[in-house]
């Protein structure tokens, strides 16, 4: 299984986030897979990510907020053992901003 969209795709994190729970994107989290994740929240609306965060590449509070907001937003929940959205950036959140990203990417390049 691949990300398909420019801005993820060969990126082994974000590949790694893709298959193994152990992956997953959560606060504390640090590196160029987050700096994507977040350049690819705020290209999607999600525009309240600290500047510090970003510079930083790290997954501090702003970033859960927005990724939280993104899941609200889409529904995107594990019914097998969720209620309601989280602020982790694991297997099925990584594949729809991917999906919503290459929808995009011809529209405007990142």
């Amino acid at each position: 299984m691949f990300l398909q969209s420019r801005l993820f795709r060969g990126n082994a994190a974000l590949e790694a986030c893709l298959v193994k729970d152990s992956a997953h994107l959560i606060q504390g989290s640090r590196g160029e897979h987050v700096r994507l994740v977040q350049r690819a929240l705020v290209y999607l609306g999600e525009k309240e990510i600290s500047g510090q965060e970003y510079r930083q590449g790290s997954y501090g509070p702003t970033t859960a907020a927005a990724v939280l907001r993104y899941k609200q937003k889409r529904k995107i929940i594990n019914f097998s053992y969720q209620k309601q959205a989280d602020n982790i950036v694991g297997k099925m959140t990584i594949q729809r901003l991917d999906n919503d990203v290459f929808a995009i990417q011809n529209l405007q390049r990142f």
